[in-house]
């Protein structure tokens, strides 16, 4: 089953029409029309469109016309859907500003009986019989509209987002898309691809567009590229940076189309969901009706149960022939790439003849040529090895020089700190023994003072007693002491 989140600021306005009913009795649908980015989201669990009890999960009285081309106007649309117009309740034309080239539907219908009619009248119809657009049709189980492009690009629990673009839905297999037939894979340059894409979808025109050489978008690599199906994100497989992974871990969107063989991988599933790769492993064949969608396989109003065995053995004859041509591709490219390694060969073994035959004498004529310039080489390196070691030697004769001057300074600063230390300690003796004389004068003076008769004393001379012959020292202090007396 399908849901719709519509990403829009706009509002439904009323769409005018110069077409108007001929039966009074029929009754006038709601038509209108709004500015919005639509978002497709299908159940991961899938739903068979055979005979099975749940297959009444897959069908709602809305549906949903995935793409229309943008040359087919409202009047064009309600043409086409005819007398049909009468069952329908509602239809809202949405329009994208950034996809010019087509536009979606929504159409509530009054009944279910009404859907399946319509269902069956209109999926997989061309708009226009010599065109190659075809209508695409999807039951809808909701339609939500938010304001939030986050909101509106998240999918619901239990959902994964799916393309709008019609070519790309198409390359998606049946139980992905819920698209049950087409008239072509779009595997190579096809004019449907060119038609629908011209200026919207990214992906068909890197498809297309053989001569673009596209990059990761992330680290610039050539090589192993993948594209979202969705947005349209470059980026390289899980074998050289990862990126379209990360992409997906970011994003939500699980599928990427690998440009080199245009496969569909689903990071959900963990396997290819493309419609040929799909039909071809498993073995299905196209035996009921591509159009029908009820139980019973037979709406009463199509006649999809008479030519169903036709149906099938068309598409098994259409699936064979395109095995065919990817087996004769195989073998093309295999006879391709068989050639090219063999004149490789060829190539290789003609030049190691050439080698051997004149090897000797190219090889001397080689290196007689060379030992000249060889020796001019080494000739110019020993010049410059001696101009470096010259320069070296006077940067050592001077740096010796120097190296003497500064030894001479030192050993003149070492005598001079010797003289001044000397100088200093005969300094700290002379005035130690200063102290010593003078505290002796004060106890002197001190005693004097204590004794008795002390004026008799004081009122005396001193008379000096003689004594040896002092030395130089002794007389220095006996003339700094009476000095001090006096």
């Amino acid at each position: 089953m399908f849901q719709i989140r519509v990403h829009s600021v706009d509002t439904d306005h009323p769409l005018f029409v110069s077409l108007t009913s001929s039966n009074s009795s029929s009754r006038n649908p709601k038509l209108s029309e709004r500015r919005g980015v639509v978002h497709l989201f299908r159940s991961l669990t899938r739903h068979p469109p055979t005979k099975h009890p749940s297959a009444a999960n897959t069908r709602s009285t809305t549906l949903f016309i995935v793409a229309v081309p943008n040359y087919f106007s409202s009047d064009d649309l309600l043409r086409f859907l005819g007398n049909h117009i009468s069952d329908v309740s509602e239809l809202l034309i949405i329009r994208n500003d950034v996809v010019e080239d087509r536009y979606s539907v929504l159409i509530k219908m009054i009944n279910q009986v009404s859907a399946d009619v319509f269902y069956c009248n209109f999926n997989g119809k061309r708009f226009s019989p010599p065109e190659v657009e075809i209508c695409h049709i999807l039951f809808v189980l909701s339609v939500e509209y938010t304001t939030f492009a986050e909101n509106a690009s998240t999918p619901p629990v239990g959902y994964s987002e799916l393309p709008t673009c019609p070519v790309c839905l198409e390359r998606l297999d049946q139980d992905t898309s819920g698209i049950q037939c087409t008239f072509c894979d779009h595997s190579f340059q096809c004019p449907c691809v060119s038609k629908w894409t011209y200026l919207s979808c990214q992906v068909c025109r890197l498809c297309q567009q053989q001569d673009e050489k596209p990059t990761c978008t992330v680290c610039g690599t050539p090589e192993h590229l993948w594209i979202c199906v969705l947005c349209g994100f470059v980026g390289c497989g899980r074998y050289k940076g990862k990126h379209t992974i990360q992409h997906w871990k970011d994003t939500q969107h699980c599928y990427s189309l690998e440009l080199e063989t245009q496969r569909v991988w689903d990071y959900v599933g963990d396997s290819y969901v493309h419609r040929l790769n799909h039909s071809k492993a498993e073995g299905k064949s196209a035996t009921t009706n591509s159009h029908c969608m009820l139980l019973d396989g037979d709406c009463g109003t199509c006649d999809g149960s008479e030519d169903s065995e036709i149906s099938g053995a068309l598409f098994n004859s259409k699936v064979e022939a395109i095995v065919d041509e990817y087996n004769r591709l195989l073998a093309t490219q295999l006879e391709n790439q068989r050639q090219h390694y063999e004149s490789l060969l060829v190539e290789a073994k003609a030049k190691r003849d050439s080698v051997i035959s004149g090897g000797a004498s190219a090889i001397s004529e080689a290196v007689e040529k060379a030992l000249p310039l060889r020796m001019q080489e080494l000739q110019s390196k020993i010049g410059k090895c001696l101009e470096e070691q010259k320069a070296v030697a006077d940067m050592n004769q001077g740096l010796i020089k120097s190296q003497e001057e500064y030894k001479m300074k030192i050993k003149e600063i070492e005598e001079r700190e010797s003289v001044d230390l000397k100088s200093r300690d005969e300094k700290i003796l002379d005035l130690e023994e200063q102290i010593r004389d003078l505290k002796i004068y004060i106890e002197a003076q001190r005693t004097l003072n204590n004794m008795t008769g002390s004026a008799e004393i004081k009122g005396g001379t001193l008379l000096p007693v003689p004594a040896n012959q002092p030395s130089s020292s002794n007389s220095k202090r006996q003339s700094r002491s009476a000095r001090r007396r006096n």
